[in-house]
């Protein structure tokens, strides 16, 4: 496999794994509100705290994605299996 692929891949997967971890964070911070802080409240709470939750589960999803690419790019050599998405140099002009 070329650098190219590898890093669409990695792109896809990363993805899908961030959105996959948001849907984790929402549902733990939606059981966590509905049982432990408060278990008594009416229906009608609801309706301000689930925006709340889905946006701090977006807030946890990517501090947690970010510190899991942060360990991968120690671990893995990056440059060489992924080719570069923005950082790219621009070539150098002959005269």
């Amino acid at each position: 496999m070329n650098k190219k692929r590898n890093t669409i891949i990695f792109m896809i997967g990363a993805t899908v794994f961030n959105i996959i971890l948001t849907v984790i964070c929402f549902l733990i911070m939606l059981v966590f509100y509905s049982q432990v802080l408060f278990p008594r409240l009416p229906e009608e709470s609801v309706g301000w705290a689930l925006p709340v939750i889905f946006v701090l589960s977006i807030v946890a999803s990517v501090f947690i994605y970010r510190a899991l690419i942060k360990i991968l790019m120690k671990k893995v050599d990056v440059e060489k299996y992924f080719d570069p998405i923005f950082n790219r140099r621009p070539s150098p002009r002959r005269q």
